[in-house]
């Protein structure tokens, strides 16, 4: 098994970048959706949500308001400390289960966006960063998520750096163009992890034998 992590800024691309890997073949393990699913009505994530933020972030019928939860915790720090602090682990646990099942020669990777924020490069066996210019991904989040320039200046604000992303990267995606050009970067990249895979002995292969 190949384990990759897949990251980028907020507006980069990520999303599309891991949709193509995974059409390719990977095995996509998504950290934002597992993030919601351990914060659904019933579970105790979303019980410590709560206890740590106040009812107010419920919606009416019990679930998490999330815009709401988000002005509290992306225009403070702190706040957005609180809330990784429980959903992080949470997160990481389900991911390692979801590792755990996929086949030997999986290339298996994690769509993680605050990779970089929680200095999770180690954990995998390689990095991908997905790059766009910081006016690139304002552009994208107020022409295309229909942000505020306020709101998607805190977003991008509350993530790492480019360059602090590109210090962990092992292998960049330059998205700042038009999207035909983003496929042939990723099949590259694919043709990169299948390749990796490829070189690794099969579980259970000795090792070469030592010289007398």
């Amino acid at each position: 098994m190949l384990s990759v992590g897949l990251t980028g800024g907020i507006g980069a691309g990520k999303s599309e970048v891991s949709r193509l890997l995974q059409s390719y073949g990977a095995v996509l393990i998504d950290a934002d959706r597992i993030a919601r699913e351990v914060v659904e009505p019933g579970t105790p994530g979303l019980t410590a949500v709560v206890e740590a933020f106040g009812p107010e972030i419920l919606t009416a019928g019990g679930a998490l308001d999330r815009p709401r939860l988000g002005s509290i915790v992306f225009a403070d720090s702190e706040r957005l400390a609180d809330l990784n602090a429980i959903v992080h682990p949470l997160v990481g646990a389900r991911s390692r289960e979801l590792e755990r099942a996929a086949g030997a020669d999986a290339v298996v990777v994690h769509d993680v966006p605050l990779l970089t924020e929680n200095g999770l490069a180690p954990l995998y066996d390689l990095v991908i960063v997905v790059d766009a210019a910081p006016e690139t991904q304002l552009d994208r989040l107020v022409g295309r998520r229909g942000m505020t320039e306020s709101e998607a200046r805190a977003r991008m604000a509350a993530q790492a750096t480019r360059e602090e992303r590109r210090a962990v990267a092992d292998l960049v995606i330059d998205n700042d163009g038009p999207l035909e050009d983003l496929e042939p970067q990723v099949r590259k990249v694919w043709a990169e992890l299948t390749r990796r895979i490829s070189a690794r002995p099969a579980a259970g292969t000795p090792g070469p034998t030592p010289s007398p």
